[in-house]
């Protein structure tokens, strides 16, 4: 089983970066799609971006687009969320997942972390 791990979560202000990790074991890392999602208390979890184990095609949630960057280094085994211009409304835990390796009507994500928290206020 794939094992992950996020980290860098924080509390910043709004206007700053943050970089979010997320360490993977256990499993075949670089041919699996991962994907970054984050929940809001209230709020049912929604993706914000998601990366192919080639990094060959990356997908933003509008909300985010000109934002976020989301990256892997298959070597160290890590995926990573490039936050920049950090909104309040970007205050969540954030999640990383793997996609599950099938065809499907809709991605499907069976593998999470535990999540971090990311706070952004004024």
């Amino acid at each position: 089983q794939v094992q992950l791990r996020e980290s860098g979560g924080s509390s910043v202000r709004i206007g700053d970066s943050l970089t979010l990790s997320c360490a993977a074991s256990g499993g075949t890392f670089s041919n699996l799609g991962m994907g970054w999602f984050r929940q809001a208390p209230g709020t049912e979890r929604e993706i914000v971006a998601s990366i192919t184990g080639d990094s060959k095609s990356t997908y933003y949630t509008d909300s985010v687009k000109g934002r976020f960057t989301i990256s892997r280094d298959n070597g160290k085994n890590t995926v990573y969320l490039q936050m920049n211009s950090l909104k309040p409304e970007d205050t969540a835990v954030y999640y990383c997942a793997v996609r599950k390796p099938i065809l499907a009507t809709k991605p499907i994500y069976d593998y999470w972390g535990q999540g971090t928290q990311v706070t952004v206020s004024s």
